[in-house]
């Protein structure tokens, strides 16, 4: 089959499209900002799905709530003529528990004590992609190109519990491209294996006998006791797993209170791997410990509950190469005095070694069809549409080298002109990527080669989830309830403030003066 070469208008296209993504720098930094300010966690995305939602609409995309089972998920869509070929657009929406922090502030400041935040910096992505859509949309208005845009949220990414729904309902079933995007602290995309590790997100439900755990202990049999011994069996087993594997857990409910030998207690559990059947092999270990555990305290296993997935995903390596020649065309943001100030000075602050900012992207497109020298590590769920379809997930620097991660200080750059800054550049980068798969039809008939001949020859896509495991959408509910209503005396109105640093009244960069060193030889 002959493939159409190139469509002869793509540089000129390119050239428009980065001016017109240059203009919508005000935008950039708004989605950025209002994200910001929402900090919501995982299935409580809310605020988040209004706002983009309302924007997206009123740009002409058909926009469909609730999608694949989850209340706070949606899509967007826009198709013009044939409507082919499809590309989505997808990234992360999600915050992190107790990750509040003022942004541009280079030491730990809630703005809520204890409150969520965008400790991860999932509140810029939507930001490159809303925009980089809206762009290349106009242009295909304008110049009758064919073609789909799909926009869509990653939702509760950091629970592992949203993409392989979206995938099982058929969200991709049309799709010829994904094009997904990440913070980070530089400007880049890999191909092949990606690094990351699979993992299983399950919770075991144990059930026991409640009595007075002081008159008659004796006749109760308590299912923390079978939490705590599940636990404990567990670590005796880290000992003989492999170094690669990462497994963590927490007791999210324990009893009620002390003097009631508690009925119900679970245990949540994280299980990463490197593949498919190595972590299906650790959570069938997890489970023969929870049996073990219920048989020692008589009582009962009573449900293991997946609660989320996701596949070590593999990226494509002809959409990854086209992205990577976009990259060294944008290239890195330019940082200045105050950038520099506030990545360094949080870095002093952590104790790590203060270099700042990076201002220059990889020459070189990195990639392996295998894993290399893989030692585990975060994981993903983006592996489970990278699975099904080509796709390719797209780094942006809106966040500062050296830091913990999940954490409070990787909030504190994500409502700055370092993230204003970094989003505009990757809009950039996913506006000259959709036109070149819109109008270079050999990328997407490469893609769909390498994705079938190479990359899933000999492995083949089965989900983690079961057919009874649903979306588990309570997750989240409490804490937000509980935090909302402070957080949203912070939510950002852009038509009083030109930025969420000027609506909190915060100087940037705020950071801790640089103590002299004494001099002498004491």
């Amino acid at each position: 089959m002959q493939v159409a070469a190139a469509d002869p208008r793509l540089a000129k296209l390119k050239e428009e499209a980065l001016q017109m993504v240059q203009g919508r720098a005000k935008q950039v930094q708004e989605i950025v900002d209002m994200l910001f300010s929402f900090q919501e966690l995982g299935f409580q995305e809310w605020e988040s799905q209004k706002y983009l939602t309302t924007l997206l609409e009123k740009e002409g995309f058909k926009i469909e709530k609730g999608v694949a089972g989850i209340p706070t998920a949606w899509t967007a869509k826009w198709s013009y003529g044939t409507g082919k070929p499809e590309i989505s657009l997808g990234s992360d929406v999600d915050g992190i528990p107790q990750a509040s922090n003022k942004p541009g502030v280079g030491y730990k400041d809630p703005m809520v004590v204890q409150g969520p935040g965008h400790g991860e910096g999932h509140n810029a992505g939507q930001a490159l992609n809303v925009v980089a859509a809206i762009v290349v949309k106009q242009l295909m208005q304008r110049d009758k190109i064919n073609g789909t845009l799909l926009l869509w949220p990653g939702i509760a990414e950091e629970q592992m519990a949203g993409k392989a729904f979206l995938v099982r309902a058929g969200i991709f079933k049309n799709t010829d491209v994904t094009l997904f995007t990440h913070v980070s602290n530089d400007l880049g995309v890999q191909w092949g294996a990606s690094g990351s590790s699979a993992l299983i997100s399950a919770e075991f439900r144990f059930k026991g006998s409640s009595a007075h755990a002081a008159g008659a202990p004796w006749r109760g049999q308590s299912a923390l006791d079978a939490v705590m011994l599940m636990a404990q069996g567990w670590e005796y087993r880290r000992e003989h797993l492999r170094l690669q594997q990462r497994s963590h857990y927490v007791i999210k409910d324990g009893g009620d209170q002390p003097n009631v030998v508690p009925s119900t207690a679970s245990i949540w559990f994280y299980f990463r791997e490197q593949d498919y059947p190595r972590t299906m092999e650790l959570f069938d270990t997890g489970k023969r410990i929870a049996q073990g555990a219920a048989m020692m305290t008589d009582t009962k296993l009573d449900t293991v509950m997946i609660l989320g997935s996701g596949w070590s995903a593999h990226f494509s390596k002809p959409v990854a190469e086209a992205m990577h020649q976009n990259i060294q065309t944008v290239g890195m943001p330019v940082w200045d005095d105050k950038d520099q100030t506030l990545a360094k000075g949080i870095q002093r602050e952590l104790g790590q070694p203060d270099f700042g900012l990076s201002s220059e992207v990889n020459k070189q497109l990195r990639g392996s069809e295998t894993p290399q020298n893989w030692m585990g590590g975060g994981s993903d769920d983006i592996g489970d549409i990278a699975w099904n379809v080509p796709t390719v997930t797209l780094r942006f620097p809106s966040n500062i080298p050296s830091l913990p991660g999940h954490n409070w200080a990787n909030a504190i750059s994500m409502a700055t002109p370092i993230a204003h800054k970094g989003a505009l550049a990757g809009a950039k980068v996913q506006a000259l990527t959709l036109l070149d798969i819109l109008l270079t039809p050999k990328v997407v008939t490469d893609a769909w080669d390498y994705f079938k001949n190479v990359q899933t020859k000999t492995v083949k896509y089965q989900p983690f989830i079961r057919p009874s495991d649903q979306p588990p959408i309570w997750l989240n509910a409490d804490i937000m309830a509980k935090y909302k209503p402070q957080l949203q005396k912070f939510y950002y109105d852009p038509s009083k403030y030109k930025t969420y640093l000027e609506q909190l009244g915060i100087e940037y960069p705020t950071v801790r003066p640089i103590e002299a060193k004494p001099k002498g030889n004491n």
